[in-house]
């Protein structure tokens, strides 16, 4: 699409007020951390619709931050072409069958739930919504995928506190003493061609769950074809379910900073013209920081179904003293299955192995080279003290009844 064919017009039927995004200098108060560079937004208070000379749909270009509802529509293309903000109060509506695409400029174009936001994006199996990149070929990284930022609790703030910590991009405030936070809903819901870093402290994913509580629903959502993680958990208490991950150029499924929700159905695939690294990777805190509240990532995952590239990458990589519960797991295709690291020192991944909060039942390898690696460990355990039940109990995800509708290969 060249926009250069088109004539501007202010479109001012929604009042959009921009506020002022602060760069990395800005100064932030004790109760919050980063250390990562931030997105600037330029200075355009209007969203815009450019209408088609020969008489085709509108355009209406979507960047800023918004003070009151954003209620997209059916028959608008839209566009995004830099940082989409909702401000506490307001909700992002998206109807069904709706297609948003942004413009192909990285990190620099995303959408971001503030904390107090909410999104309301609920598709259904044969009606999905889906957000894409708007270049002619599109490719990874071409954008920055969704943020959602809650008021759950984090392990790198006190734990009880409502103190807030700060986005790897943005600098958003995420955080909080509120395990029930609702930020909305999402359901079947794509993701496309997002992703992508600033460096390597500053990453955006496919679908960013920032500090997201359990009265958010996550249901039935895929990442496809992204430059950096699928789905990352910074923290919070979100239960997510019905979870695809196709191609991610990083980890699939990835979380910190205690998160303690619940994953149930996932499908992770890692084609082989597409580099990867591990299908999960799991850490206990932010290890960038310092694990403020004393706790551990232990979320709870059932029904998963991971397919490697047959190289030599990690299905599931659990270290910085991560926990976790994990049941009915097919492993096709990598070098090394379950991986166990000892990283941080008196902080021992291991150690929940010996506490009982972390196990596999029922898993069923197929072509993996090396099921289960744990050297070094400050708790020697062998994979009978990891991995319990019969392989043959194993059945994965069935993804190809809950997935055949609605979600690309």
């Amino acid at each position: 699409m060249n926009l250069n064919k088109y004539q501007t017009l202010n479109f001012k039927t929604m009042k959009i007020k921009l506020l002022t995004i602060f760069s990395l200098a800005l100064i932030v108060m004790s109760c919050e951390r980063d250390d990562t560079a931030s997105v600037v937004i330029n200075d355009n208070s209007t969203t815009t619709i450019i209408n088609g000379g020969d008489g085709g749909s509108n355009v209406v270009e979507l960047s800023g931050v918004y003070t009151e509802d954003l209620n997209l529509e059916i028959g608008r293309d839209y566009l995004i072409t830099g940082p989409v903000l909702m401000s506490a109060g307001t909700t992002l509506n998206i109807p069904a069958g709706l297609i948003i695409r942004a413009q192909p400029v990285g990190v620099n174009a995303y959408i971001a739930i503030q904390q107090g936001a909410k999104i309301e994006a609920n598709g259904t199996a044969t009606n999905p919504i889906v957000m894409t990149s708007n270049a002619t070929a599109p490719g990874s990284g071409n954008w920055g995928g969704l943020v959602i930022c809650g008021t759950a609790p984090i392990n790198s703030t006190a734990d009880g506190s409502e103190d807030t910590a700060t986005t790897e991009v943005g600098n958003l405030s995420y955080g909080g003493n509120n395990p029930s936070d609702n930020s909305g809903s999402i359901q079947y819901l794509r993701i496309e061609y997002a992703g992508g870093a600033i460096n390597g402290n500053a990453e955006l994913n496919g679908l960013s769950l920032y500090a997201v509580g359990d009265q958010t629903t996550v249901d039935y959502v895929q990442i496809y074809k992204g430059s950096d993680d699928g789905f990352e958990f910074f923290g919070g208490t979100v239960n997510a379910s019905h979870l695809v991950v196709t191609d991610a150029e990083d980890d699939s499924i990835d979380w910190t900073e205690g998160y303690v929700g619940s994953l149930t159905d996932v499908y992770v695939v890692q084609n082989t013209d597409v580099s990867h690294d591990s299908a999960f990777e799991m850490d206990g805190f932010n290890t960038d920081f310092s694990n403020e509240g004393g706790y551990f990532s232990a979320p709870t995952v059932t029904n998963v179904t991971v397919i490697g590239d047959l190289d030599s990458g990690r299905a599931f990589r659990l270290r910085a003293g991560s926990r976790g519960i994990f049941s009915n797991v097919l492993i096709t295709d990598f070098g090394r299955g379950i991986v166990i690291e000892d990283d941080e020192p008196g902080q021992a991944t291991s150690q929940g192995v010996v506490d009982g909060d972390t196990s596999w039942t029922d898993v069923l390898f197929t072509n993996v080279e090396s099921p289960f690696v744990a050297n070094d460990l400050e708790n020697p355990i062998t994979e009978a003290d990891v991995i319990f039940g019969d392989a043959a109990n194993a059945t994965g995800t069935d993804f190809a009844t809950w997935g055949a509708n609605w979600t690309r290969d």
